[in-house]
């Protein structure tokens, strides 16, 4: 799916994305993404039902920019446990699930309202 471009240049925003994976501010990344307002990476979780507080070891790192974690969990919501909840709340940030679509123009509109956001993204599955 693409989407519009409507983020400042200074930050990333995602212009697509697929059951392949993203585009990113114009790099090409192949399955599950980190997004934050000024980087993007390759994400070493396996899937959304599997997550743990571990998995976002990088998320954490940067706690202290950030309000807001948007999961993108595939081509459908799915919960996140308890445990992965509070470890980023001890940390100050809150995660909202939802599906990989919903999450990426999100992120895009969040940015560009310069609120303190990233996006942890599964790519949907291929229909």
């Amino acid at each position: 799916m693409d989407l519009s471009r409507i983020a400042p240049t200074d930050r990333q925003h995602i212009q697509k994305y697929g059951s392949g994976g993203f585009t990113v501010s114009g790099v090409v990344l192949s399955g599950p993404v980190l997004v934050f307002s000024d980087e993007s990476s390759l994400w070493k979780a396996a899937a959304p039902a599997s997550l743990k507080p571990e998995d976002f070891a990088p998320v954490l790192e940067r706690a202290s920019e950030l309000d807001l974690c948007l999961l993108g969990c595939g081509s459908r919501m799915s919960p996140v446990t308890a445990a992965v909840r509070q470890s980023l709340k001890e940390a100050g940030v809150s995660i909202e699930p939802m599906d990989t679509g919903a999450a990426c123009r999100t992120f895009n509109v969040l940015l560009a309202e310069d609120r303190a956001v990233m996006a942890a993204l599964f790519p949907p599955a291929a229909i």
